[in-house]
């Protein structure tokens, strides 16, 4: 089984740079930097969506996804918590009977 190939932020930057910039093509900056076609096209997407964000690195989330993330802990934890009193309720209603 392959790995998958990991680019820095610097290396993302300087090839959305040879498209945005210097004006190459997204095909031939690929082809270039050995880079399929579709990725260089998302990192073109992502850099310009936000540019102080964008390739934050490995295991480092944009606040967003930081957000998102506790978001769903939170749910996951709510939910147990409202099933043990859903069962709760049930047992004591048994017992009461």
């Amino acid at each position: 089984m392959e790995k998958r190939r990991q680019f820095s932020r610097e290396f993302k930057l300087e090839a959305v740079k040879l498209v945005k910039n210097r004006g190459v093509s997204v095909a031939q900056a690929s082809r270039d930097l050995d880079v399929h076609e579709n990725v260089l096209r998302k990192w073109v997407r992502e850099l310009a969506a936000d540019p102080q964000q964008a390739f934050p690195g490995q295991g480092v989330m944009k606040p967003e996804q930081a957000e998102i993330e506790r978001l769903k802990k939170e749910n996951a934890k709510l939910r147990m918590e409202r099933d043990l009193l859903k069962k709760a309720a049930a047992y004591f209603a048994r017992e009461s009977m």
